[in-house]
Formats: structure tokens, sequence, C-alpha cells
């Protein structure tokens, strides 16, 4: 698969050819339902809490003696039923976390990327550098490679001040490409990559690559041992 890679004046500098086992991936919407429910559910903190009637403070005696009142017969002021008592079945402290398999995640993120390349909202770029950070130097690049709404950035290393100048623009996002995941590609309506992030990934998420690993590690004498 060819597609265009632009340069910061917005002017196709090249065509490239990207790896079809990563950007152009059939989709699977139960796996891509399934991923998306995990993340969202290990970026829950879990830390609701309430108190029950044994953690509230007082109610240490009865509130009146047991007959001849002819009220309704009481243990505690902090009962649940009372104003100030325990919380019956309320959250507790817990973890929401869900494991989800390297593999799974992963053909995940091929699955969005390739919906990104074939809605043609995967902007490559030869070459994403300032030499200072400049807010409305980042402005001016996304808007020559008509890049509207809520944009996504994958960087390779050393791009600090690329982050520094977008960091200040709304619904722009930057980040590593070794950090991308299927949330933050599915919440934003264009991806950009310099080429460089984009060979990375590839690399990343090839399938050819990651057998070769799993075969090497296989071979490996501690992995047999």
């Amino acid at each position: 698969m060819e597609i265009p890679v632009y340069d910061m004046s917005g002017e196709i500098a090249q065509r490239v050819e990207i790896q079809d086992d990563v950007f152009g991936v059939s989709p699977n919407e139960a796996l891509l339902h399934q991923v998306v429910v995990a993340q969202q559910a290990n970026a829950r903190v879990g830390t609701a809490a309430t108190r029950t009637r044994g953690m509230v403070a007082g109610g240490g005696k009865k509130p009146w003696r047991q007959k001849g009142t002819g009220r309704a017969r009481q243990g505690t002021i902090r009962a649940p039923h009372w104003r100030g008592g325990g919380i019956v079945f309320g959250p507790h402290p817990r973890s929401f976390r869900q494991d989800v398999p390297r593999k799974m995640r992963h053909a995940a993120l091929r699955i969005v990327l390739s919906a990104k390349v074939a809605e043609d909202r995967l902007i490559l770029l030869s070459d994403l550098s300032l030499e200072a950070p400049r807010t409305r130097e980042m402005v001016r690049v996304l808007s020559a490679v008509k890049a509207s709404g809520s944009v996504l950035i994958a960087l390779p290393d050393g791009s600090m001040n690329v982050v520094k100048s977008a960091r200040n623009i709304p619904q722009v996002r930057s980040l590593p490409w070794r950090q991308l995941n299927v949330l933050d590609v599915l919440k934003h309506n264009y991806v950009i990559m310099p080429l460089d992030a984009v060979r990375g990934v590839e690399r990343w998420l090839s399938r050819s690559a990651q057998n070769g690993s799993e075969s090497i590690a296989a071979e490996s004498p501690q992995a047999t041992s």
C-alpha cells in the first residue's frame, strides 16, 4: 500500500509503502470492543468508599430502653436506617483491572490504524521538528496538512520541542509512538506520524517481526531449559 508523505508546508514530498499487515487489516468489532472496554476499566481509580455501621462514630448505647416507650426497639443510632448511620452495600476500594493478552492489544491497534488509513485520516510527514517551542508554528503545520478537529501526534524520540508546541493547542495530544493505544486513536479525528515513527510502529506491530522474536525466544537456551 502506498500513501503520500507531506512536508511541513503541506506539499506532497513523496509516496511511500506501508506494511499491509499493520495498516491494511480488516476490522474485528468484537476484538476492538473487548480491548476498549478493558482499557477504560484499567483507567478507573476504584477509590470510591462508604462507611459501614462499624466505621461511623457514635451509637455506643441504645437510644432508649427496649420496652415500654411505645416506639420501635432500636439498638443503635448508627444503624443504616438512621440519619448519619452506616451505608449498606455501598462501594469500597477495589480494582477494576481487566487483563488483555498483548497479541489482542496489538491486533486491536492494527485495526484502528488501518481504519484511519482507509478514511484518509492518517497523515504522514517526512519530518516534524522545530528549532524551538512555538505554538504558532505548530498551528501552521496542522493547518497546512488540513488536520482539523482533534489530532493525535505520534512522535519519535527527541521531539520535545514539538511536544511543548502542541500541548497548548485544544484537542491536540502528542505522545511517543511506543505509547500508541486503541482508545487515543479512536478518540481523535486525525493521526499524524513522521516517517521515523511509522517505521517504528511497523517494527513494533508487524506480525512477521513478532513471530520472529517469538521463534528466537523459543530457540534460546533459557526458553528451552
